[in-house]
């Protein structure tokens, strides 16, 4: 051994390092690693080996601390290639293929031996039928005999039959298992190149002493999204919004016990309730037909609402209950960037598995407000108006399992809230308010005013609040909307008055006291020339 190599080898020293501290973006962490090293005074350079292959080289940067001088002079990254150790896996999965093997002849035995005795009992029921029934014609031979022998008989064969059929689904499990570890043992037979980091540091130290050394690099294939609880509370007006994280990583290295941060999403699209859109009339043009399918002038698609039942486990055991404690994030922010620090004792596996952290739980009163579309549903939908309040925490965009009074009404997209800001949530249909709508005129002009056909439309609508609080309603029609110059579109009549907005709309805002009922009117006119056949208006 040379003297050179013992210097570098005292020049040289790899430091063991745990990762401390983790701040989540939406698509990959910065990790903090720290270490402890001893230094005589004769290192210039400092490892840390066995870092994963998701680490970017670019972001890598060290600091430190000790009861020594330190001077850092540079930071650079290698990458490491190495073989897997086959031999210890090769030597396990052998063992595991040849212990199946035992047992895939063992039941091959059992095989060959159940089909022999139910070969037996074939041959004996085919000889017994010839000679019973010989006997029986001649009184040899009793019924009472006969009917045992074909107990014994039918018992036997069901017997067999039953343990062939059990050996032989025995028999194909094992085959499975059997190739699936014969493939196992292939791949491992096929070693694969495995990728590291070694990140080295550079020093200069002043003397002996200890060295506190802070290691940060960003790695990919991590990220967290939002996801929320929210359980509304029709009885006092409140609703439980339960923040949550939704945590993975596949970096190759494990988190075990750090301090996680989770930096801001992006921001997303929000879900909408049903609304009216455009009702068009043209004029009927003749085509050739082009087969079944649907129509592009279905003019509504409904959102589809779950309505699941929800059914909680309630708590029978004697003496007072003491509800856990969730432990909740503390938030911060800088500029338009908000973190959330969780705790210093998560463990996130490098396995992709979905982690959920709770960021915070709290209770908010919201508004309750009904809006009813005749036209498409005979419901009305409740909705909850929640705001955001000007000490709370940015809501990010993310999915949100609704529920209310306990029952689980559906999951929507959750819009980015800031604080300070409303926001409404869609809790489904509300069998409180009766809805109807009725048409109650389609009538056609007799005569033509200034060669034009003129057709009126009316309908009258209704809203019965059946609950014991008053309510707060919107409602919502529309008039048809013509594609065509030749057709015109009049509103003639609104009761209670209102003036028709873009695209036909008709909107009434009103306050139902309990028990109370609202009807509505309105009317209009389509006029075109009388040689036009209008389509659309079949409603």
């Amino acid at each position: 051994m040379t003297d050179s190599y013992l210097l570098n080898q005292d020049n040289i020293k790899t430091l063991d390092t745990r990762i401390c501290e983790v701040i989540v973006y939406t698509d990959r962490a910065l990790v903090t690693r720290r270490g402890t090293v001893a230094l005589t005074g004769n290192e210039r350079e400092l490892a840390i080996v066995s870092l994963p292959a998701t680490l970017e080289p670019e972001s890598v940067r060290a600091t430190g601390a000790g009861t020594v001088a330190v001077r850092l002079l540079g930071v650079r990254s290698e990458r490491v290639f190495s073989r897997e150790p086959v031999a210890d896996g090769i030597a396990e999965l052998t063992q595991q293929i040849q212990e199946l093997e035992t047992q895939k002849r063992v039941i091959k035995d059992k095989l060959v031996a159940r089909r022999i005795q139910l070969k037996f009992v074939e041959d004996l029921s085919e000889k017994s039928v010839r000679f019973f029934s010989s006997s029986i014609a001649k009184q040899q031979v009793g019924l009472n005999e006969t009917g045992e022998l074909l107990n014994f008989l039918g018992t036997n064969y069901l017997k067999y039959v039953s343990a062939i059929a059990q050996h032989e689904r025995q028999q194909h499990e094992l085959e499975n298992q059997i190739q699936a570890l014969q493939q196992k043992l292939q791949q491992v037979r096929t070693p694969h190149s495995q990728q590291s980091f070694k990140i080295i540091v550079a020093i200069e130290p002043s003397g002996t002493g200890n060295f506190d050394l802070e290691l940060s690099y960003v790695v990919k294939r991590a990220s967290w999204t939002p996801l929320y609880d929210l359980r509304v509370n029709t009885t006092n007006n409140q609703i439980n919004l339960h923040y949550l994280a939704d945590v993975k990583q596949n970096t190759g290295e494990d988190w075990t016990g750090v301090a996680l941060t989770l930096s801001t999403a992006k921001p997303g699209l929000g879900s909408l309730p049903p609304q009216l859109k455009p009702w068009y009339i043209e004029i009927f043009e003749l085509k050739e037909p082009a087969g079944r399918g649907s129509s592009e002038d279905d003019f509504f698609d409904l959102e589809e609402i779950l309505e699941e039942g929800y059914a909680g486990n309630s708590f029978r055991g004697g003496g007072r209950r003491i509800e856990a404690e969730i432990a909740t994030a503390q938030v911060s922010r800088e500029g338009g960037t908000v973190s959330f620090q969780i705790g210093g004792n998560t463990t996130i596996p490098s396995d992709s598995s979905r982690q959920k952290v709770t960021i915070f739980s709290d209770n908010y009163p919201f508004q309750p407000e009904y809006i009813a579309v005749p036209r498409l549903v005979s419901f009305a939908y409740l909705q909850a108006v929640v705001v955001n309040p000007l000490t709370g925490a940015t809501l990010l965009p993310g999915k949100a399992n609704i529920f209310r009074d306990n029952t689980f009404v559906g999951t929507v997209q959750l819009e980015n809230v800031s604080p300070g800001q409303e926001y409404k949530l869609n809790l489904g249909i509300d069998e409180g308010l009766k809805i109807e709508r009725q048409l109650v005129e389609r009538q056609v002009d007799k005569k033509l005013i200034g060669n034009q056909r003129r057709t009126s439309y009316a309908y009258r609508l209704s809203a019965t609040n059946l609950r014991q609080v008053q309510v707060h309603l919107t409602l919502q029609e529309q008039l048809p909307v013509s594609r065509n110059e030749q057709i015109k579109v009049r509103s003639t009549l609104t009761n209670p008055k209102i003036v028709a907005g873009e695209m036909g709309l008709l909107e009434w805002i009103m306050s139902l006291p309990p028990q109370a009922k609202q009807e509505l009117y309105y009317q209009f006119v389509v006029e075109h020339p009388p040689d036009l056949t209008v389509t659309g208006l079949d409603i």
